[in-house]
């Protein structure tokens, strides 16, 4: 019988690869986007998979639709083995830019529409003591960056959140891992006008993702330099990393 796995923001990038990938492996997958049409090509591109795709479109911000879908998920496919909160977004802004708002919207589709996802099937996964959790968060949650006030602060909270879920979950038979990416190419980051280094292709993440989880690992992180470089700077004092991160702005 085949595993059954719901990946979130399957629309472009990370996700979609990842529920490609996913299929490929022979999962029954659970793909959730806003659009039905970015759906429907993820259909016609796994076609001849082992697997199957299962379109369920959904707004992640929208906490009791998310209820809704999680539930009617299980419904057609069967209990959950695994999901993959991978949705969200980056918006770009600094001091002249910065407002409640914008600021807002970041935090409501990284932070709380991961709640909204993670919430519901945690729930169903702790009472069943079976399943598998992966957030996506990113290698900006190790320091904050310039430009990248509310997006690092969103991520840093998954990371955080993540942290403090661990223990528990353990005690009840449920995995967790988190994921750290440093810089993919995907149309989200296309739109990056600034130097990204050690930029990936998002093939190279995606298996990188499914051999951690296959592992049962808490943390994947890759590139494994840009991640070991970002590590080191959490260890640095505070005015030896304002030098480093003020360079980022010229």
């Amino acid at each position: 019988m085949a595993k059954k796995a719901w990946v979130t923001g399957a629309s472009k990038g990370i996700g979609r690869q990842l529920a490609i990938d996913l299929a490929h492996q022979g999962w029954h997958v659970a793909a959730t986007a806003r659009k039905e049409s970015d759906l429907r090509s993820l259909l016609v591109e796994t076609e001849n998979s082992v697997g199957e795709i299962f379109p369920f479109t959904g707004d992640i911000t929208d906490c009791s639709a998310m209820e809704i879908l999680v539930e009617q998920i299980e419904i057609v496919l069967g209990n959950l083995d695994l999901a993959i909160l991978n949705a969200g977004t980056y918006i770009r802004f600094g001091v002249d830019d910065f407002s409640a708002a914008t600021f807002s919207k970041q935090i409501e589709v990284n932070l709380l529409g991961t709640v909204n996802c993670l919430a519901p099937v945690m729930q169903r996964m702790k009472n069943r003591k079976h399943g598998h959790l992966v957030v996506i968060s990113s290698l900006s949650a190790y320091r904050g960056l310039p430009k990248a006030s509310a997006y690092g602060a969103s991520k840093a909270a998954l990371t955080n959140m993540c942290e403090a879920l661990k223990p528990e979950l353990d005690e009840r038979d449920v995995h967790l891992t988190v994921v750290h990416p440093g810089f993919v190419k995907t149309s989200l980051t296309d739109k990056n006008e600034f130097p990204m280094p050690f930029l990936i292709d998002v093939k190279v993440a995606s298996q990188r993702i499914l051999s951690g989880i296959a592992r049962k690992k808490f943390e994947i992180t890759f590139p494994k330099r840009f991640a070991f470089l970002l590590k080191v700077t959490r260890c640095l004092p505070y005015i030896l990393y304002f030098k480093i991160t003020k360079r980022l702005l010229s």
